[in-house]
């Protein structure tokens, strides 16, 4: 029988096709009995094609043993088989893989290199802490071995084995450190070093300091760009420990940055600058590095391509410089505002972010009109007006023209941006206006209107989406801001009057007929039109619309603001004074009250308790007036008039006049003193469990109808339905066509009417008329010539007649000297208007608190655009799945697990030893400096020393004293000392006290030294 191999399982997948699943269960059978066989090559073959198909999904775990047997094949062909198959299936629960122990182990000592590669890739896939305990004794000898490839991939094998037993790292510290520190070691050996040394530095970055230097020198003369980038990243963590590395980093950095043509190289240069604190740093050289970075970020973002990469990670670093260096970062506006059209969702918010915190007073408008047009073009067309004719908007048909192909570009990217880009985009907005008091804000004519287009454009959100705004729906955000300008810009609140006006207007003529009215911005809306009354500028009208609104919604806050509303207006107008009470306004007034008390009475029987008792309470007033308008005097005549009554012009004002309502300091209630009589901890009640449960098991005595009885329980304690169902959208980046390119316009491309409604453009034409009809160098629309003639024009037309000689005006040329601008030149920023003189009310706050420290200029102002972000600490877990966070707490050293100060007292102690045995090394080297200057050796004299030996001297009579008290015989066992070399302590007795005028061997013996430092020289 001829057994299939892997090429013949190949050719018959290729000619079974759409019966593949047929062909490989057939195949995966005869696998099976094929690798059962006792013949190693069958079994090799078999394992071969079970690989083949575990790739292409098909589960091989059941064939685990068969893999360990041919793992153990003598055979190199077939044991790697058995290695690939083991990395493909063998997992850390794997049964058998305490039987691969001892045969992992035996190929690791073998001596061919080939076998030893292959424990070495396969145990990072399989590894345990019980098999990395067992089998690091055998990896570690692997560092040393001679082969660069075997000790390049036992560095990282070891790197994986520390994930799982971080205790393998400390044993393996001092090898690695030695390869490290070798200058002849291989490239690619050093290259996995540093890798391995990167991938720990950013846990434990001071043990890694006194590589510094090491590390320095593979920075400035490697070659190598990937382990150079590596080595930026280490550094970038180790200079906020040593601030001395700046100095010395500037110099090789800068010159990477010049020369490299490595975008990688280029990006990581400047990442580890920003990361490493160099740009911040007090140094001559960080405004130098920090220019030559951000103009070599302004050359990746517009390069020839458009790369988006190269776009998306420079922005990133413009967001790290621009804290440093704002001025630098806001030079590159123009190439930062064409990245907010990018077709790519990413880098959008990414210059969103970049643009919010570079915006000032002088660009904030052209920001904001570049981000109005964006949504302008991808929201629905609403230009027609309320009520009005849209013809009476176009001047010109140049101006229609513009406008249909606005509308044309507009259509075609109406679905470009998803909702909750739209959203970020207005809260980004809403933020960059309010920042800092309104300190950027030059002209609020200009905002109202912005916000007033915005509550057109918002997109409502559902509540379960994911909203960048952590403030609620991005409509309400902008109804918010709309009552603070009314609050802190008193100058500003009839001008915020009138907008509330056409946003109340717009919203229900907006709204279908039966469908409900529910935008969040209407409840600041209806408490500005309620809160200044006083400054409509038609209080009828604004009352129709509040009851209007309280007839077409169901949302309860709504409903109260609305209300209030009404009672504020109808005050405004029942009360004026200064108007005669007679029959035409007594029965105006009758039936004013008679048309709220109908709108308002289905609201008396409202479930929610705030809305009903508002109904009651404005209703029952409201009846209370009208009985005292009927009672009143009757005039005789129509034109006759009678004192009003003083509940109308009196009472029901004096309900709604007090103090005027001011902003007030997010912090303020921090500051309320808590009163002594008040304990918090106090529970209300002392038996509060057995009240509520007691009142849950009351009965009513009266019979009620089941009905209300499931009204009632359904609406306060049931979820409400949805309202609307939306069907679930689809990913932000699935949604994104590429952006029509724009043709490039004339000096008003910039102007107001790309992103405004047509009637607020009107409006705005209307008041620039009427605050320029004097002005004799406006030149107004075609339509505006015929309104009636101004003074000057009367002047004009006296002395020229009816009809005006163009051709007849003298012509003078005029020559002033002014140099034309040289082609390229750096054109300067256009004047800005002036800045209005507006006083901005700042918030209140209690008179002991401090408010000019505080961090809220407006609830739109909020934590989520001016603090960083905190992230959420997880789990490092890179590509390996594995938790490397426990080898941030284990020291490289023994004994290195200690706190910082028991590390810093210890440091102190070695700095200390450490000068005191610098101090005796060098006592000892001048010692022998002065000893090797001493000493002089002759020709002829060993270096290792002359044994000197005494003469006999011959006996006399009388008793010889030698080397003793007077008197004292010698002994004869001192005659046998003689002959010997003096012990080390006697080195210092000179030949004159050895030999007493031996002549024979004073002429041997050296003119100056001891014998003992000639012995030893």
């Amino acid at each position: 029988m001829f057994e299939k191999s892997l090429y013949d399982l190949i050719r018959g997948l290729r000619n079974h096709k759409g019966n593949e699943k047929d062909y490989v269960q057939k195949s995966l059978k005869e696998c099976r009995s094929e690798i059962r066989s006792q013949d190693i090559d069958l079994k090799a073959t078999a394992l071969l094609k079970l690989i083949y198909l575990e790739m292409l999904g098909h589960d091989m775990s059941w064939a685990s043993f068969h893999v360990l047997e041919v793992m153990s094949s003598p055979k190199y062909h077939q044991k790697r088989v058995g290695y690939l198959g083991a990395v493909q299936s063998f997992r850390p629960d794997t049964e058998v893989l305490m039987l691969a122990t001892n045969l992992l182990k035996k190929d690791l000592a073998a001596t061919t290199p080939t076998v030893i590669s292959l424990p070495i890739a396969t145990l990072p896939h399989v590894i345990t802490p019980s098999l990395a305990l067992s089998t690091l004794s055998d990896l570690l000898p692997r560092l040393s071995h001679s082969h660069s490839n075997i000790r390049k991939k036992t560095l990282v094998t070891l790197y994986r084995l520390a994930l799982v037993y971080p205790e393998a790292l400390r044993a393996a510290w001092p090898k690695i450190k030695e390869r490290l520190m070798d200058p002849d070691e291989d490239p690619s050996v050093t290259a996995a070093i540093v890798n391995v040394v990167c991938e720990l530095g950013w846990r434990r970055p001071h043990d890694f300091l006194p590589l510094a230097p090491r590390l320095f020198e593979l920075l400035v003369e490697g070659g190598n760009n990937w382990m150079a980038i590596k080595l930026i990243k280490l550094f970038a963590t180790l200079t906020p420990l040593e601030p001395r590395l700046v100095r010395k980093l500037l110099p090789p950095l800068t010159t990477l940055i010049k020369t490299t043509p490595a975008m990688s190289l280029l990006y990581e240069c400047i990442n580890g600058i920003i990361q490493g604190g160099i740009l911040g740093a007090e140094d001559a050289g960080a405004e130098e590095i920090a220019t030559l970075c951000v103009s070599k970020l302004r050359g990746m973002m517009v390069m020839d391509g458009g790369d988006a990469n190269l776009k998306y990670v420079a922005l990133l670093a413009f967001n790290k410089i621009v804290i440093t260096h704002p001025f630098l970062v806001s030079q590159q506006e123009d190439v930062i505002l064409d990245c907010i059209d990018s077709p790519d969702i990413t880098i959008r918010i990414q210059a969103l972010d970049l643009v919010q915190g570079m915006v000032d007073g002088d660009s904030l408008i052209a920001v904001v009109s570049r981000l109005m047009k964006q949504l302008k073009s991808s929201s629905p067309s609403r230009d027609a007006p309320f009520g009005g004719n849209p013809a009476e908007i176009i001047e010109s048909d140049e101006e229609a023209a513009s406008q249909a192909k606005l509308h044309k570009n507009g259509n075609q990217q109406a679905l470009a941006l998803p909702d909750d880009y739209r959203a970020n985009v207005i809260s980004r907005v809403l933020h960059m206006c309010s920042r800092d008091n309104y300190a950027h804000v030059n002209d609020f004519d200009w905002y109202i209107d912005v916000l007033t287009q915005m509550v057109r454009m918002a997109p409502t959100l559902k509540s379960d989406s994911q909203s960048p705004s952590s403030a609620g729906d991005v409509s309400e955000q902008i109804g918010d801001e709309l009552r603070n300008v009314a609050v802190k810009v008193r100058a500003m609140r009839a001008a915020v009057v009138a907008a509330s006006q056409v946003v109340l207007a717009w919203v229900n003529a907006d709204a279908p007929i039966g469908h409900t009215v529910s935008s969040p911005s209407l409840k600041s809306v209806c408490w500005i039109i309620g809160e200044f009354a006083e400054l409509l500028t038609s209080p009828s009208d604004s009352l129709d619309s509040l009851l209007q609104l309280i007839a077409r919604t169901h949302v309860p806050g709504l409903i109260s603001s609305a209300l209030q509303a009404i009672g504020k207006v109808f005050s405004s107008i029942a009360g004026d004074q200064s108007a005669p009470w007679n029959a035409a306004r007594r029965s105006q007034v009758s039936l004013l009250i008679t048309r709220i008390v109908n709108a308002l009475d289905p609201l008396t029987l409202h479930p929610n308790l705030d809305v009903q008792g508002r109904a009651i309470e404005f209703t029952e007033l409201l009846r209370l007036t009208a009985e005292a308008a009927a009672q009143g005097q009757i005039a005789t005549t129509q034109e006759s008039a009678t004192c009003p009554p003083l509940l109308l012009t009196q009472a029901v004002p004096a309900l709604f006049n007090g103090w005027e309502l001011n902003s007030v300091a997010v912090t303020a209630q921090c500051h309320v003193p808590l009163p002594d009589t008040i304990d918090l901890n106090e529970p209300i009640h002392n038996d509060l469990d057995a009240l509520l449960s007691g009142a849950s098991t009351i009965v009513p005595e009266m019979d009620t109808d089941t009905d209300t009885d499931n009204d009632f329980d359904s609406y306060y304690h049931h979820r409400p339905a949805p309202t609307s169902i939306s069907s679930v959208s689809l990913p932000a980046i699935n949604r994104v066509v590429d952006a029509a390119k724009e043709v490039p316009g004339g000096y008003q491309s910039a102007s107001e009417d790309a992103y405004l409604d047509s009637d607020i453009i009107a409006r705005r034409r209307a008041e620039r008329h009427a605050r320029n009809k004097d002005d004799p160098f406006y030149i107004p629309a075609a339509e505006v010539v015929a309104k009636p003639s101004t003074p000057i024009h009367n002047i004009l037309k006296d002395n020229n007649g009816t009809e005006l000689d163009v051709d007849s005006i003298p012509i003078m040329q005029l020559d002033l000297g002014s140099p034309e601008p040289a082609a390229g030149a750096f054109q300067q920023r256009p004047q800005t208007r002036p800045k209005q003189k507006i006083i901005v009310a700042d918030d209140e706050t209690l008179g002991g608190a401090n408010s000019s420290g505080r961090e809220y200029d407006s609830e739109n102002h909020s934590d989520n655009y001016h603090k960083p972000k905190t992230k959420s600490r997880k789990l490092r877990q890179g590509l390996l799945q594995v938790d490397s966070s426990h080898i941030g707490a284990l020291a490289l050293e023994v004994g290195g697990d200690r706190s910082e100060a028991e590390n810093h007292d210890q440091r102190l102690r070695e700095e200390a030893e450490m000068q005191l045995a610098m101090k005796e090394v060098e006592r000892l080297r001048l010692e022998m400096q002065r000893a090797n200057e001493r000493i002089s050796l002759p020709q002829g004299i060993d270096a290792e020393g002359t044994v000197v030996k005494r003469k006999k001297q011959k006996k006399n009579n009388s008793s010889t004293v030698v080397q003793g008290q007077p008197g004292e015989q010698a002994k004869p066992k001192k005659k046998k000392n003689r002959n010997r070399m003096p012990p080390p302590e006697e080195h210092g007795v000179t030949m004159e006290t050895a030999s007493h005028g031996d002549s024979e061997s004073s002429s041997r013996k050296p003119k100056e030294g001891t014998l003992g430092e000639a012995a030893t020289g």
